[in-house]
């Protein structure tokens, strides 16, 4: 029996940085939130110990090999465990669940969001690809479903909390913030030689691995302007990108009236998980307090749109449109996972990605199963390159 006055969660990714900051926020508000699904691909002890403390009803692990230690483990709990990619798509659709928190990175939390938004799940969006890969499928069918899609990203979440009570006031502009990443004010011929360590080092952030290398290539901040397109339903010459080092002011919305909204806070990604999850109301928490007094000066500064190529990909694939977002995802990803495996430089990521941007067919008007064809043929491509040559 469901309890009343509570909020059931699927939680995709569980054990990722947002899967966990998200189970702080639950275990810090159990009267609210009652874990119902938890999900992991490959890690599966923490998921096994997630799983012993917020007792959900299902488990599912994407990776099968890893089905019978999860299985064994928790089969004394009498909680449900499932696995592989079929089970992931199938359990955002329990009539149980009222919110599904997609946490999991990359491409593969498209399907899984799309079936949660037919089944009328509301989505707590942390994974950016789902939006960047297919926004035109994903915002239809929330429309359609009835759907409210929250986003969770500190950015996203800091323009959607701009928002309440504007009622029919248009957006002139949204500007992100960027905290500038590890190679800050660099050039490019000081980055020829970086590290995986060293691009690993975020100033501002803790975050994965994947999604620290795009904050390092400012991949990540192309990402969340194509995502704020979908989002809040704008134009790339609405979207703006300022370089904001002490990452205090999460993002602005300037409206008609030259006005600016800015949301402010320290940098922690239990207050926009919170702020998600218990929309619309605010709830209370102990966490860090902002203080002016210890930052007394905010900077800014352009971003530097030649030494970090990927921004330019990202809204060059913004106005293109059709399937190149999701050419540029798909790219990033396998650029991103060659620098981890020492294959390519730091440099040469976006060489690849522009090169893929190229070669891969273009479609101005792709149906599902083009960005899935899209997103394969891309992958394809970019695994083939060791040292990727622009002419």
């Amino acid at each position: 029996m469901k309890e009343e006055n509570k909020k059931y969660i699927a939680l995709l990714g569980s054990t990722g940085s947002i899967g966990t900051q998200t189970l702080e926020v639950i275990r810090a508000n159990k009267d609210r939130f009652v874990v119902e699904v938890l999900t992991a691909e490959n890690n599966a002890d923490l998921l096994i110990q997630q799983a012993v403390e917020f007792k959900p009803n299902v488990v599912v692990i994407g990776n099968e090999a890893l089905y019978g230690k999860v299985k064994n483990a928790l089969d004394p709990l009498h909680i449900k465990v499932y696995c592989g990619a079929k089970s992931l798509v199938s359990v955002v659709e329990m009539e149980s669940i009222d919110i599904v928190v997609t946490a999991m990175v990359g491409y593969a939390g498209l399907l899984p969001t799309i079936h949660a938004i037919k089944a009328g799940k509301h989505i707590a969006l942390a994974n950016k690809e789902t939006l960047v890969v297919a926004g035109d499928i994903i915002t239809e069918l929330a429309q359609k479903h009835k759907v409210a899609i929250l986003p969770v990203d500190s950015e996203h979440s800091a323009i959607f909390q701009c928002l309440p009570g504007e009622g029919m006031n248009a957006i002139e502009k949204v500007i992100l913030t960027a905290s500038g990443g590890p190679f800050r004010s660099k050039k490019r011929d000081e980055l020829i030689s970086v590290t995986k360590a060293q691009a690993l080092k975020h100033p501002n952030w803790s975050m994965g691995a994947k999604i620290t290398i795009d904050s390092a290539s400012m991949m990540n901040k192309g990402l969340e302007v194509i995502e704020a397109k979908w989002l809040f339903g704008l134009t790339a010459d609405q979207i703006d990108v300022v370089v904001h080092p002490q990452s205090i002011i999460h993002s602005m919305v300037q409206f008609e009236d030259g006005s600016i909204k800015a949301q402010m806070g320290l940098p922690d990604m239990k207050l926009p998980i919170q702020y998600a999850l218990g929309f619309p109301e605010r709830l209370v928490s102990n966490y860090p307090r902002f203080d002016f007094l210890q930052y007394p000066s905010l900077t800014f500064e352009k971003p530097d749109f030649e030494t970090f190529q990927n921004l330019s990909l990202a809204y060059e694939a913004l106005r293109k449109g059709g399937n190149m977002p999701c050419i540029l995802n798909a790219a990033n990803e396998i650029a991103v996972e060659k620098f981890l495996k020492d294959e390519i430089t730091f440099l040469e990521m976006p060489d690849l990605i522009a090169e893929c941007m190229v070669k891969i067919p273009y479609l101005a008007l792709p149906t599902l199963d083009d960005y899935i064809q899209s997103d394969k043929e891309t992958r394809m491509l970019a695994r083939t390159f060791s040292k990727v040559k622009i002419k």
